[in-house]
């Protein structure tokens, strides 16, 4: 059987989409699965190192870009439709998710108009533009939150939840310890801006520093900061002298947040959905810039549910993030609570519940074509009845 997963671009979407594919080789011996995305795309690093074969589309983004951007992008509409035209007709496959980003868009439209099942994974409340277009033409659309289903035709939406891959959860802290130079006694804050970083957030961090240094001998970073903020953040921990490991981008996330006492992250779907299924205490900012703001809308029902602190962007500075961490520092069963609430809050059921539909719609294709080659057998015999000698 050959699935083909289309989409990416950031982690948000990606993520979601190798918890599927590693419970989709679980359930389904010998399943080839093919990833569809952009080389620019964090696919092109990430779905290499997971093993997996991955083909590209030249296709950009035209939400929130200049019009000469935007221009660009539409005109790359036809390349892209060639391209996924091209790649599906080699790679033949029984079935083709997509997981969000620009990517998505031309791979589903293609597999619709060739014939071939699709489905649909929105992560965040509020679709984004590719699944909303798309969710016109696909056969199921599947979604984390309640609030989404609204947005999409009600015969053909499900209720999953945001699949997390099965290695988020057992990540050891022991080992991330020793691979992210950290200290066993120190309370440890995991920070990170998404896959990409977040300059808002690292200068916030720095500016922080100055207040947190009456905890300086106590506590210790792990900061993703993307790869432009890199080596300042680096000279920031060295100057203020506290205790951080400073690196591009996480791959051992698993250890990653087993490490952390405490999270400081943007808001996205996957984010939280990640931080669920840990139990991690939060810090959560959101992406001011998030269509239709469904980042602050995410961390809102988080906060309040009591499974997180939010600070908005435009209120987020050093004073008021050291603000928040000195609060959970100073607490620890506040810190308890939280842990507790958000794991209450978790979906690990999400990425069985999207493989079930597919199965069901793989189902219904067989069935479909079995009616047809009963059909066609039934003309066939029909025929040679009819024909001279057989009266």
């Amino acid at each position: 059987m050959n699935i083909a997963i289309a989409g990416g671009g950031t982690g948000g979407h990606l993520f979601p989409a190798l918890a599927i594919a590693r419970g989709l080789e679980k359930k389904i011996a010998g399943v080839r699965i093919t990833f569809i995305g952009t080389e620019r795309g964090l696919e092109a690093r990430i779905i290499p190192r997971e093993g997996y074969d991955i083909r590209f589309i030249r296709s950009e983004g035209m939400v929130r870009k200049g019009i000469l951007k935007t221009v660009k992008a539409a005109l790359k509409i036809p390349l892209s439709l060639k391209d996924s035209h091209r790649i599906l007709q080699d790679i033949h496959p029984d079935l083709v998710l997509g997981v969000g980003g620009y990517s998505s868009g031309p791979v589903l439209l293609c597999a619709k108009y060739m014939g071939i099942p699709t489905i649909i994974h929105e992560q965040n409340t509020l679709p984004g533009l590719a699944n909303k277009i798309l969710s016109r033409f696909v056969d199921i659309i599947a979604v984390t939150y309640h609030e989404s289903m609204k947005h999409f035709n009600g015969d053909r939406t499900y209720l999953t939840g945001n699949p997390v891959r099965s290695e988020i959860m057992k990540g050891s802290r022991r080992r991330g310890i020793k691979s992210f130079s950290l200290d066993n006694d120190r309370f440890t804050i995991f920070v990170f801006g998404g896959s990409r970083g977040a300059t808002q957030i690292n200068s916030a961090v720095a500016e922080a520093l100055v207040y947190l240094e009456p905890f300086k001998d106590n506590i210790q970073f792990l900061h993703q900061t993307g790869d432009r903020d890199v080596e300042e953040m680096k000279e920031v921990y060295r100057t203020r002298e506290f205790k951080g490991t400073v690196i591009p981008f996480a791959y051992e996330m698993a250890d990653a947040y087993a490490v952390a006492d405490m999270i400081i992250s943007r808001a996205g779907a996957t984010t939280l959905a990640e931080l669920m299924a840990c139990g991690k205490a939060a810090i959560l900012i959101p992406y001011p810039y998030a269509a239709a703001n469904h980042q602050e809308i995410n961390a809102r029902k988080l906060w309040d549910m009591g499974a997180a602190q939010m600070i908005l962007d435009r209120d987020l500075n050093g004073k008021s993030l050291a603000d928040s961490i000195k609060f959970m520092l100073e607490d620890p069963e506040a810190i308890s609570e939280m842990e507790r609430t958000s794991k209450s809050l978790g979906s690990p059921e999400a990425a069985g519940k999207v493989i079930d539909l597919m199965m069901s719609l793989l189902k219904k294709k067989n069935k479909s074509n079995e009616r047809v080659s009963m059909r066609s057998r039934a003309m066939i015999k029909a025929v040679r009845k009819t024909r001279p000698g057989n009266v």
